[in-house]
């Protein structure tokens, strides 16, 4: 059973950084693409940021671009959001997913709060 547990979330003000985390258990982590989504309150989820399998690409929404970061730590089969010059409107809880080629897995989500 694929398992993805995220962490990393928390309160920060505007301007800041924060760090996200999400560890793949139970699964083949190098065959799987990873992405980080999130969703704010009564809004539908959103795409953020994907990194291919090898990690040679990636890919982000306009609204991140620049400013965030996805990678790859496959020592720790986990995958990395690093993001910087938070804004209020990044506030949501953010989602990882695990795409294989038949399904996708997701995690239960860690809440991201930007204050102005």
């Amino acid at each position: 059973q694929v398992k993805l547990v995220e962490s990393g979330g928390g309160l920060v003000q505007a301007g800041g950084s924060l760090r996200l985390s999400c560890v793949v258990s139970g699964g083949r982590f190098s065959s799987y693409a990873m992405g980080w989504f999130r969703q704010a309150p009564r809004k539908e989820r959103e795409f953020v940021a994907a990194v291919s399998w090898s990690g040679e690409y990636t890919y982000y929404a306009d609204s991140v671009k620049g400013r965030f970061a996805i990678s790859r730590d496959s020592a720790k089969n986990a995958v990395l959001l690093q993001m910087n010059s938070l804004k209020p409107e990044d506030t949501c809880v953010y989602y990882c997913r695990a795409d294989s080629a038949r399904n996708y897995y997701w995690g239960q989500g860690t809440q991201v709060t930007v204050s102005s």
